[in-house]
């Protein structure tokens, strides 16, 4: 029997942390109505009533990693321009234990989306979020002269993405070759390799 509307809506916490529990734990490959089952201690056909299908279950997995990320705490963004650019950028990186678990969480999730056009939709519709959200502190950068006058924030958006998730994977993979300053470093040489010459 399927819950009631008011059991649904009440359980539907204990389903999302118990989702949130075996990504942590296993990341996507991982995650299986069997696994999230057994971390609430319900049965698989009980879950079923909130996943008919695994594809839901990823589907919202991945919608509950984005909401996670969107809430986690931020740094404080400076100033406009490059200095909150510069915010954003290491607010990505895996510089402390949560950041390196949430990014692991997102890198074992691509495989999946990548066979299903409809999650690659919606990644590529992730990105195309992150992008945006950057391009007006590049345009206040360029506008204040941080940047050439003949900058495309677009494209430089696009370039800062790429980059972050770049040495994401790599430190993910090799911590002790890129630790917290090495990121760091490199993150700011490549802010500085796109910045407005100094008189």
């Amino acid at each position: 029997m399927a819950p009631a509307p008011g059991d649904r809506e009440a359980r539907r916490e204990d389903v999302s942390e118990a989702v949130w529990q075996v990504l942590a734990d296993k990341g996507f490959g991982g995650l299986t109505l069997r696994a999230v089952a057994a971390a609430m201690g319900v049965s698989t056909g009980m879950l079923m009533h909130y996943f008919p299908a695994k594809r839901a279950l990823i589907a919202h997995a991945l919608d509950l990693l984005e909401k996670r990320t969107a809430e986690r705490p931020r740094r404080e963004r400076p100033a406009e321009g490059l200095a909150t650019v510069r915010a954003m950028l290491l607010d990505i990186l895996p510089l402390t234990s949560g950041d390196t678990a949430r990014n692991r969480i997102w890198v074992s999730s691509w495989d999946l989306a990548l066979a299903d056009d409809g999650l690659a939709q919606d990644q590529a519709g992730r990105y195309t979020r992150l992008r945006a959200s950057l391009r007006p502190h590049l345009e206040a950068a360029r506008r204040q002269g941080e940047l050439p006058a003949n900058a495309d924030p677009e494209q430089l958006a696009a370039t800062a993405v790429a980059f972050t998730h770049g040495l994401v994977v790599q430190a993910l993979f090799d911590p002790g070759r890129f630790p917290e300053d090495v990121q760091t470093a490199m993150l700011d040489a490549f802010l500085g390799s796109i910045a407005a010459p100094r008189p």
